[in-house]
C-alpha cells in the first residue's frame, strides 16, 4: 500500500532501463519484475517481518535505562573480548581508557593553541559555541539550499582533486578506481547522518563514492568539510579499500579482509597525512575541524571504557563528550547511544592511529636518510588490511630488509 518501496522502485527502473536500451524485450521485462516482487513479497518482507517481530518481542527484556555491558552477568569478560576484537590487541580496558584521558589533554592544547591562534577572546567552550552556533556564518556553514548542496559536493571535490595531485609524492602503490562525491539518495538520507564511502570494483571499472548527507545543511559543518573528505576519500578509506581489493599476489581473502582498528586507524591517519601533503593551509578553522575529528575519536577512548568497564551513566557519557568537542547535543547523544551497543568497537580508531604513526616513526629513527615515506605506505596498505600485531610484523620485516640493503 501506498508508495513503491525503494527496492521494488529500484528494481522497476533498472528493468526498464533495459528495455529501453534494447537489451531485453517487453515479455522478458514481465517476467523480471514477476520474479523480483515475488522475491520481495514472499522471502525479502517475511524475513524483515521476522526480525521486527524478534525486536518487538526483546523490549521487555531491555533496561529503561541504558547502560554498558560491565554490569551484567560475564560483562568483564565480554567487554574485553569485543575489545581485543575491535583493536587487535591485548590493551585492557584501563590501559584504553588512561590512553583516551592523555590524547583528550593532547588535543585540547593544540585546539587551545589555534583558537589563539585566530584571535578568538574565551574559553575553548565558547569557541565551540562559536564554531557551532553560528549557522548563518559562511566560514562555517553553506545555505541550506540546493545551491549550498551543490557547493559542498563541488568542494569537497576540490579538495580531493588538490590530494590526488600529491599522492604520487607519497604512495607508490595507486588505485586503479577513481573517486567520486555524491549526495546520498533520497530514500535513506538523513540530517546530520555520518558520511560515508562505497567500494568501487576490484577492476576500476566503478569507481569508489564518498557520499554525504546534504538534506540539512545546518549539521555540515564547513570546518569539517576537508577533513571527512580525506578520511572517507584519498588518502583514506579509498585508497586503502581500492588498493587491497585491487592486489593480485594475495589470498583473495586478505583483498577482502576487514580490521576496524587498521582500517579505521588508517583513515584517522590520513586526516593527519593530509596536512603534511599540504591540505588545511591557510584556514586556522579547517585544522580545527582536523582537530575537532581527531578529538571525537580520542574522547571514543574514555567513553567506551567508561560506559563498559567503570560504571558510567549514559549522561556521563554525554557531559564529558560534549565539554570536549563542538558537537550539538543531538549528535553527542547519538554517538554515545552508538557506544552503548556496540562495545568496543569506537576504540579501533585512535588505537590503529597511534599504532600505524608509532611504526612510522620506528621505521624514520631505524632507516634515518634512507627512509622513503612512498615506500613505508605501500608497505602499510600493499599486504591488506592486518591485524595490528600482524602489520607490525611487516613494517619491521620491511625495515630489516632495507638496512640488509634489500
Amino acid at each position: 500500500a501506498g508508495e513503491d518501496a525503494a527496492l521494488w522502485s529500484d528494481a522497476r527502473r533498472k528493468i526498464d532501463a533495459l528495455v529501453e536500451s534494447g537489451e531485453i524485450d517487453a515479455a522478458r521485462a514481465t517476467e523480471l519484475k514477476a520474479s523480483a516482487r515475488t522475491a520481495l513479497a514472499e522471502t525479502f518482507g517475511p524475513a524483515y517481518q521476522r526480525l521486527l517481530d524478534f525486536l518487538t518481542d526483546d523490549l521487555p527484556n531491555t533496561d529503561e535505562t541504558a547502560t554498558g555491558v560491565g554490569k551484567l552477568p560475564d560483562g568483564e569478560a565480554y567487554y574485553n573480548y569485543m575489545l581485543a576484537a575491535s583493536t587487535t590487541t591485548g590493551m585492557t580496558a584501563d590501559e584504553v581508557h588512561e590512553l583516551g584521558l592523555s590524547e583528550v589533554d593532547r588535543i585540547r592544547a593544540e585546539m587551545e593553541t589555534l583558537k589563539n591562534a585566530v584571535g578568538f577572546e574565551g574559553d575553548l567552550q565558547a569557541f565551540f559555541a562559536f564554531i557551532r552556533d553560528n549557522k548563518d556564518d559562511a566560514r562555517f556553514y553553506y545555505p541550506d539550499t540546493d545551491e549550498g548542496r551543490q557547493a559542498y559536493i563541488d568542494d569537497a571535490q576540490v579538495k580531493l582533486d588538490f590530494i590526488a595531485t600529491r599522492l604520487p609524492d607519497y604512495f607508490g602503490i595507486l588505485p586503479k578506481a577513481s573517486l567520486v562525491v555524491k549526495r546520498v539518495e533520497p530514500f535513506r538520507e538523513q540530517d546530520g547522518a555520518a558520511q560515508h564511502y562505497f567500494p568501487g570494483t576490484p577492476d576500476g571499472s566503478r569507481p569508489g563514492v564518498y557520499y554525504a548527507h546534504l538534506s540539512d545543511m545546518t549539521a555540515m559543518p564547513r570546518n569539517q568539510l576537508e577533513v571527512i573528505a580525506y578520511h572517507e576519500g584519498s588518502p583514506g578509506h579509498h585508497m586503502q579499500i581500492s588498493i587491497a581489493q585491487e592486489l593480485e599476489d594475495m589470498p583473495t581473502f586478505r583483498t577482502q579482509a576487514r580490521f576496524s582498528a587498521y582500517s579505521e586507524g588508517w583513515a584517522l591517519y590520513s586526516e593527519l597525512l593530509a596536512k603534511e601533503m599540504g591540505a588545511y593551509q591557510g584556514d586556522p578553522y579547517a585544522d580545527f575541524g582536523r582537530l575537532t575529528t581527531e578529538m571525537w575519536r580520542a574522547v571514543r577512548l574514555v567513553v567506551d571504557t567508561g560506559l563498559h568497564s567503570k560504571g558510567w551513566t549514559e549522561q556521563e557519557a554525554i557531559d564529558y563528550f560534549s565539554a570536549n568537542t563542538p558537537e550539538p547535543l543531538e549528535s553527542v547523544r547519538a554517538e554515545v547511544q552508538r557506544y552503548i551497543v556496540w562495545p568496543g568497537q569506537a576504540t579501533s580508531y585512535k588505537i590503529g592511529m597511534l599504532r600505524i604513526l608509532e611504526l612510522r616513526a620506528y621505521a624514520e629513527d631505524a632507516l634515518g636518510a634512507d627512509f622513503d615515506i612512498r615506500a613505508f605506505h605501500d608497505t602499510v596498505l600493499g599486504g591488506g588490511a592486518l591485524p595490528l600485531d600482524l602489520l607490525e610484523r611487516r613494517v619491521r620485516n620491511w625495515v630489516a630488509s632495507q638496512q640488509s640493503g634489500g
